[in-house]
């Protein structure tokens, strides 16, 4: 959630082969977050053993318009029916009343379970056990290991026998104190009646949850803190390295300044894992790791370097790579240099009238670099150039063809960078590459072989002279040899932005103004990233700058796009600002740059001293930011 600077296969395969006979195309958009009483949230409990059960935080996750992003998604590997999906779920945080009858921010930030059995047609919403009110027996058993508030940036993995394990980082002292813990954790779904039993029952029940790392508890984000979170399991059943679980995440030391890439793996099906190992190495400043599994059963990580002056180490892509199933991994090497497409501003702190109460229990941002702003906004949240505008970062997607025994060491990255020919100067503090000068961000492709480390581009997957392409996503498992080379990805696009310019923030009109401007786009190859067919998969353009964060200050949109196939079966999700309540925010007097249009519905009270209220209708759609998903090509 937090980004700094600095089986039996030959049966799974008849089962696929059956469930998706044609490519997925994109349809009517589905909603996985059901938070407005459409029907509500159920407990995870509950889906796994029928058994009613009901708290706090259910109960508001069940009306509460609340927000949701960074989604994650994953197309169970031996039935497509079976789709599961996740995000940083903010549905429970107003699950109490003061005296006054008014919500007030006390519940949890939690890791979404949402679960299709339709193969995408709709979705059930849950949550992963153990978040603070949760007593169910599942919420009982998770608690042995997770002792945080809040967690997030949920990742997830099938094996090749239904289970699934869900990836998190979790913060946020129980007691409310400025700790932030910084543990990471991973939560393990199987199939109630074993590997052999009916597969529609994949994933759904819950068995454990093991904290893989922790943190040093330190607070406002200082000392050890693990974050960015990807996860992958080995599901090719090829008899070397099988249902083995990888799980990498970012490590930061909040007073070193340092970031390395860290990993663990477990060998027995999420029960334990490996004591992390540092995969990095000397690299002193990466984020964004990804992890690809390859058809000979080697894992490759995937990460960015940022040029931070801290090492010798520049705006760069590194791998590594291990053969023996996750034990050792080779020194970091330079995969792709690019031109990075980093939104950025120069901060501009305004005063913000008092205010009585806030409007949010846990900070959603970072501490900024001095004078650095990645995100800009209202009050202590805005910027010299006046924009309004979420953070973003260029970062790599990794994945590979775990079925491709003819190319087995092969893998594939996307990523969005600054497009060559398109740097200009804005004119203003705001930038991409540096502040005052901004280029075109645009999806790459990388081909890589990882034998002897060639590789094929990068190219441009969809060249587009109008918008922005950001987060991208990447998918390639395919158990039928008639759909090798087939290769899947996702992406925000922001070509049908009326306002679009290079030298502006995405959906940022030249008045300061905000419009509705991102898609969910896919595209599809079939010939190993050769040529590829695009379609846009949202059904409506949305605006991803409503300040619903940091007590309504600032926009948040996350950090990541999803999308997970298999074969010619793909889904993927992103993060939806189409049910979002636009208002006025009465505390803006005289009204600011944006002209209301990045301000979301919200109620206040002001006192005769002059001192606000917080948000007395956080539930009436001011924050309904959602997650959907849909077919892609």
């Amino acid at each position: 959630m937090r980004t700094f600077i600095v089986g039996a296969l030959t049966v799974c395969a008849a089962v696929l082969l059956a469930s998706a006979v044609s490519a997925s195309t994109p349809g009517v958009d589905v909603k996985l977050t059901h938070d407005a009483s459409d029907p509500g949230y159920v407990s995870s409990y509950t889906l796994a053993t029928g058994t009613a059960y009901t708290d706090a935080t259910l109960a508001e996750c069940s009306r509460s318009r609340g927000r949701q992003n960074e989604p994650a998604i994953a197309v169970d590997p031996r039935n497509t029916n079976v789709i599961l999906g996740s995000s940083n779920d903010y549905c429970g945080v107003y699950n109490a009343n003061d005296a006054n009858g008014n919500p007030i921010p006390v519940g949890p930030i939690w890791l979404g379970y949402y679960r299709s059995e339709n193969a995408g047609s709709s979705f059930v919403s849950s949550l992963v056990p153990g978040y603070p009110d949760d007593v169910s027996p599942f919420g009982v058993i998770a608690k042995q290991q997770v002792r945080t508030a809040s967690s997030g940036d949920p990742v997830i993995a099938w094996d090749a026998q239904g289970r699934a394990f869900f990836g998190s980082e979790s913060s946020d002292d129980p007691a409310g104190t400025p700790k932030t813990f910084g543990d990471v954790w991973v939560a393990t779904y199987d199939n109630p009646g074993g590997p052999t039993s009916n597969q529609q029952n994949d994933g759904k029940r819950y068995r454990q949850t093991v904290v893989v790392a922790r943190g040093s508890s330190a607070p406002n984000l200082l000392g050890k803190f693990n974050d960015k979170t990807t996860i992958e399991a080995d599901h090719n059943s090829d008899g070397r390295c099988d249902n083995n679980v990888y799980f990498a995440w970012s490590q930061f030391h909040g007073n070193a300044g340092s970031v390395g890439i860290h990993l663990s793996r477990s060998t027995d099906h999420g029960v334990t894992f490996s004591h992390p190992k540092k995969v990095s190495q000397t690299i002193s400043d990466v984020q964004f790791p990804d992890i690809a599994i390859t058809g000979n059963d080697n894992v490759y990580v995937v990460f960015r370097s940022f040029n931070s002056g801290r090492g010798p180490e520049g705006t760069s892509f590194y791998y590594v790579k291990s053969t023996d199933c996750g034990a050792t991994f080779t020194r970091p090497r330079v995969l792709q240099d690019f031109i990075p497409n980093d939104a950025q501003d120069v901060a501009a702190p305004e005063a913000a009238p008092p205010q009585s109460a806030p409007d949010d229990a846990f900070g959603e941002e970072e501490n900024e670099v001095a004078g650095n702003a990645r995100d800009c906004g209202d009050f202590d949240a805005h910027c010299e150039s006046g924009y309004t505008f979420f953070r973003r970062d260029t970062q790599p997607r990794a994945t590979a063809d775990q079925f491709d025994t003819a190319n087995p060491d092969r893998f594939y990255v996307v990523y969005d960078a600054t497009k060559p020919g398109t740097v200009t100067s804005t004119g203003t503090t705001y930038g991409t590459i540096d502040s005052g000068t901004a280029g075109q961000a645009a999806i790459f492709f990388l081909r890589v072989n990882g034998a002897n480390g060639s590789k094929v581009g990068p190219s441009l997957i969809d060249s587009e002279t109008t918008g922005h392409q950001i987060f991208p996503d990447i998918s390639a498992d395919n158990p039928s040899a008639a759909t090798r080379g087939t290769i899947h990805t996702i992406w925000w696009d922001s070509r049908n932005d009326g306002c679009y310019s290079v030298a502006r923030p995405i959906g940022n009109c030249a008045n300061r103004t905000t419009v509705p401007s991102l898609d969910a786009f896919a595209a599809r190859s079939t010939n190993f990233g050769t040529s590829w067919t695009t379609s846009r998969v949202s059904n409506v353009t949305s605006n991803p700058n409503f300040e619903q964060f940091s007590d309504r200050t600032v926009p948040f949109a996350g950090d990541y796009l999803y999308v997970s196939s298999v074969n010619d079966f793909s889904f993927g999700t992103w993060t939806d600002w189409r049910n979002t309540v636009q208002g006025t925010d009465p505390r803006e007097d005289p009204e600011d740059e944006d002209g209301a249009t990045a301000d979301v519905h919200q109620c206040r009270t002001q006192d005769a001293s002059g001192t606000f209220s917080g948000d007395l209708c956080p539930r009436d759609g001011g924050l309904d930011q959602n997650i959907y998903g849909d077919y892609t090509p």
